[in-house]
């Protein structure tokens, strides 16, 4: 099994670019997410293992053109990577690229294999819950964007405009996230991260009198 070591030295040294919601805390977090769905559905640890670890090893910024090309890129690179420090079987590095190109969300690449499945939703858990507000939060504040409209907090007669208010992402991303999970342990998480959520989110409007 590849240390743990050898994964977080080859990321910071090509991920020094990664905002505050895609740093290596980040990348922690889905390792550890995707190993326990990977005990709950008897799948390949390693392969799981390694996509986790190296399923952002290329960053690109939301606003890049290239943004939807970031997994398939990241994929080139996990590959390259593994194979550089010794891990030659062609089957498994196959799976593990395809783990890493479908756990984008923007992608929109199908997973196929119970390893992809699992890598993807525990990318997508880490969106969820406490962690995906401040992840949220993090993103937006970056962007200049507003907390909410103004005049219309949520964007039920109006478009929802993520670019310009942060709160508008929970509903054009956010809330879809629980109707995507792949494995049943992804989904009844996914469900109580979404319910804080709403109540955080319903705590906010009462809070800020809109």
């Amino acid at each position: 099994m590849i240390p743990e070591e050898t994964f977080i030295e080859f990321l910071e040294s090509n991920t020094k670019s990664a905002d505050g919601a895609h740093d290596l805390s980040h990348i922690k977090r889905v390792v550890a997410a995707a190993g326990r769905l990977c005990d709950a559905e008897h799948a390949d640890g390693e392969i799981v293992r390694s996509a986790a670890w190296l399923h952002d090893c290329v960053i690109v910024p939301k606003n890049s053109p290239d943004r939807k090309r970031a997994s398939v890129m990241a994929a080139e690179k996990a590959v390259s990577f593994l194979k550089s420090i010794g891990f030659q079987d062609d089957e498994k590095l196959s799976a593990v690229a395809h783990c890493i190109e479908a756990h984008s969300f923007s992608a929109g690449i199908e997973p196929r294999t119970a390893e992809a499945k699992i890598v993807q939703d525990a990318d997508r858990l880490d969106a969820l819950g406490a962690i995906g507000i401040a992840r949220c939060l993090i993103t937006g504040a970056g962007f200049g964007a507003a907390l909410y409209h103004p005049e219309e907090p949520k964007p039920e007669r109006r478009e929802a405009d993520e670019k310009n208010f942060i709160v508008d992402h929970f509903y054009e991303k956010l809330f879809k996230l629980e109707h995507t999970m792949q494995t049943e342990a992804g989904r009844n998480e996914a469900r109580i991260r979404t319910e804080f959520m709403k109540s955080w989110l319903d705590q906010l409007f009462r809070e800020a009198g809109v």
